[in-house]
């Protein structure tokens, strides 16, 4: 664990966050299974790092109540209720646009379903995020969000907005606009509520 991975953790965990850290995808999925009981509740924001690491596939094959978004044929009105469900899941899990060094969270959402659960209702909230996402303050992170990751995530999705031509931010007003809600979470009012595991690989955007 390289000093500013350590400075990370440590500034979670004064954030009444609990930090940890792993090397790689199968030392996450082993983590992921002593921190989220058998026969409980998981549900799940939407996430290129989780789809990369596994994390999906693993909680489909485990043994969990998983809510899974992704199921193929959900129609809108499916997805909702899933959305409402994730605030009941006995664990949400997500990954996050960025890190700061001082232990905050930072992310942008669409429609508020992956962060307003991170925010309030499961008792517990997992966070998974690459060395990548690492950013030294929140203004870093808030940047970071907006000309990386919303851009390419608006990519990912097949939107229309000037960002996917662009390759950035330019604040637009678009009605595809996926850059909604800013969301900083600097500390927890539940102590170890949410649980950050950085991996020692990149991912995501």
């Amino acid at each position: 664990m390289d000093f500013q991975i350590q400075k990370i953790i440590q500034n979670l965990e004064r954030n009444n966050m609990t930090g940890y850290y792993v090397e790689d995808e199968k030392k996450l999925i082993t983590l992921l299974s002593t921190l989220i009981p058998e026969r409980s509740s998981v549900g799940c924001g939407d996430s290129v790092t989780l789809e990369q690491t596994g994390v999906f596939d693993f909680l489909r094959t485990a043994n969990y109540i998983f809510y899974d978004k992704h199921r193929p044929g959900l129609s809108s009105e499916e997805k909702r209720n899933i959305y409402l469900q994730n605030f009941s899941a006995d664990t949400f899990i997500s990954s996050t646009n960025a890190i700061t060094l001082d232990g905050k969270l930072f992310n942008i959402d669409g429609n508020g379903s992956r962060v307003a659960p991170m925010l309030y209702g499961p008792e517990q909230v997992i966070v998974v995020a690459g060395k990548n996402k690492i950013a030294e303050t929140a203004e870093d992170a808030i940047t970071r969000a907006r000309q990386i990751a919303a851009p390419l995530d608006a990519i990912r999705l097949g939107k229309n907005t000037p960002c996917t031509k662009l390759k950035r931010c330019v604040d637009c007003k678009h009605e595809e606009r996926i850059c909604n809600d800013f969301v900083l979470i600097a500390r927890q009012r539940v102590p170890g509520r949410i649980k950050v595991i950085l991996v020692n690989q990149s991912y995501g955007y």
